[in-house]
């Protein structure tokens, strides 16, 4: 049977603050005790709905309190939890939402509510989270404290077999439609193995443990390293109340845990930056009372001043970015991993100085190999997904003799280091018949403070070209001396490049790159086919183009 803490933790620290939502200055904090008895209430109201036995219940929301009370009920009821990405279009969660067979729908903090609640099937149940200041009204449905309100607490929760679906995570694919990602209360429980022996978060097992969750909760990591780890071990979950107020609510909160994707990461160093030169930084971190007083405001501005781990995840992070950060005290736990696994693969500890440039080496009880037809890893460990919902055929070929096929190219170095050099799919030929692994080009301006996102690409033409779209502090400074010094910049890591690796043209895009225009998924990555769609039409003419940096 799956051993859920999260019934020790409501009776040992019932009146400790367990989830904090922030409203402007103010905090609003439910303890253990109160989360369990409002988790507990919606579970009987979830039951009296006439679902069927496990029945799929969804879940469309930013990050809020709401969510994690949501996700306990259905667990508490017996039922299947199906995350959606809160961004998701109307057609785009009809489609996941009628393959998934969800049979009651939680929504919550959205904006999207006038665009998806046409598509949304007409008999639904549906339960509506309060309402928050900037984001739907939605009247629809249960309303959130009503429908709790009605109910007494369900005493008797289910107690899952380990054997039993836990939930079903579709991903948000970067190509094709997307993959409902099975996983068992199994791969969830074995998560914790990664906590005990090794303990890579810090984690502190009597409950001191605060957290903020602001990366998508329907994200495996998010899911694992935030919510499950709390529910595990105890602590405070505190959530951010808008992209606007992030720093402030992460400088209130200065969690024990902080983990972002690279892009999150790259805001910070960024901000750092536009207020220190890098030339004044440097000087300030050589003479040593001065090092120690600048690092320790530098962490508390960003928040990170109780940090006991920093983690990146989701994708793939510069080392010379690890590098920087490591110079003002900030030291970077880098994992890899991916929904098929429950987000559980490798990782190279913030302090490991020897392998930066590797995901590390691999966490307990996962093995890792590479496939020697074609460079890609194979992993295996108790954390795998059951299969893909409603995709055998997809599933076989993911899975094969216990070994998920990652879809990620890489090697294995003499010290068991795994190293990435990209997708199997990201790979692209050119028309000289020679294939581009675009990440390895990328990692060479990783520390172009003046470029924010950079993404290689050139399908057919003779030689890859890169787009890129400035940084805050690039848009600063002139036309001219940028052209000039991104000019040499560029013809530098050409000149290191084997021929058919050199890039024609950089390209500096006028438009962002955001999750509106579908360049950038809802993880952060950037999304190579929208780039293609954008771009390719001009591919032609830019790689004529006799200039090394071109404006688009």
């Amino acid at each position: 049977m799956f051993d859920f803490k999260f019934y020790k933790w409501e009776k040992e620290l019932k009146d400790k603050p367990f989830l904090r939502q922030p409203f402007g200055d103010k905090w609003e904090e439910y303890t253990w005790g109160e989360v369990g008895q409002m988790a507990r209430k919606l579970a009987s109201g979830l039951k009296s709905l006439g679902l069927r036995e496990r029945a799929h219940i969804g879940l469309i929301s930013k990050n809020c309190r709401e969510w994690i009370i949501a996700d306990l009920a259905i667990m508490i009821a017996g039922y299947v939890s199906v995350p959606f990405f809160p961004s998701l279009k109307g057609k785009e969660l009809a489609y996941v939402m009628d393959f998934g067979d969800v049979d009651a729908l939680f929504v919550g903090k959205i904006e999207t509510w006038d665009e998806i609640k046409n598509d949304l099937p007409k008999d639904m149940p549906l339960i509506s989270f309060p309402t928050y200041k900037g984001f739907s009204n939605i009247t629809k449905g249960h309303q959130w404290f009503d429908f709790i309100s009605k109910f007494e607490p369900l005493m008797e929760p289910n107690v899952p077999k380990l054997s039993d679906l836990w939930t079903i995570i579709f991903t948000s694919g970067t190509t094709g439609n997307p993959k409902g990602v099975m996983l068992s209360y199994l791969a969830n429980d074995m998560t914790k193995v990664i906590t005990e022996d090794s303990n890579p978060l810090k984690i502190n097992f009597s409950g001191d443990n605060d957290f903020i969750s602001f990366l998508p909760l329907n994200h495996i990591a998010e899911r694992v390293v935030v919510e499950h780890t709390c529910f595990r071990f105890g602590g405070t979950i505190s959530f951010v109340e808008s992209l606007e107020t992030f720093s402030k609510n992460l400088q209130d909160v200065q969690p024990h845990v902080f983990f972002a994707a690279p892009r999150v990461w790259t805001k910070f160093q960024l901000g750092i930056l536009s207020k220190f030169s890098q030339k004044k930084l440097d000087t300030f971190l050589k003479i040593p009372i001065i090092s120690g007083i600048i690092k320790g405001k530098l962490k508390k501005a960003l928040g990170l001043s109780r940090a006991r781990s920093t983690v990146s995840g989701a994708a793939p992070m510069q080392v010379t970015q690890i590098e920087w950060f490591r110079k003002i005290g900030v030291y970077i736990t880098n994992g890899y991993g991916m929904t098929e696994n429950c987000a559980i693969c490798t990782q190279v500890d913030g302090r490991d100085f020897g392998k930066m440039d590797s995901v590390g080496k691999p966490q307990s009880r996962v093995e890792v190999k590479i496939d020697n037809s074609n460079g890609e890893i194979l992993m295996r460990g108790p954390f795998l997904m059951d299969g893909y919902y409603k995709r055998k055929e997809l599933t076989d070929e993911t899975l094969r003799g216990g070994w998920l096929h990652t879809g990620d190219k890489g090697f294995i170095d003499e010290d068991n280091y795994l190293h990435i050099t990209g997708r199997v799919v990201d790979s692209f030929k050119t028309s000289k018949g020679k294939y581009i692994e675009p990440l390895t080009l990328e990692y060479y301006f990783g520390d172009i403070k003046e470029l924010e996102e950079v993404c290689v690409a050139g399908l057919g033409m003779s030689q890859p070209l890169c787009l890129a779209q400035l940084s805050d502090i690039g848009r600063e400074m002139s036309k001219e001396d940028l052209t000039n010094m991104l000019t040499e910049k560029f013809n530098e890591i050409n000149s290191g490049l084997e021929n058919y690796k050199k890039m024609s043209t950089l390209i500096i895009v006028k438009d962002k790159w955001t999750e509106e225009n579908n360049a950038i998924g809802p993880t952060l990555k950037i999304k190579r086919g929208t780039i293609d769609k954008m771009y390719s039409s001009n591919y032609e003419s830019w790689e004529e183009d006799k200039r090394n940096v071109i404006w688009e």
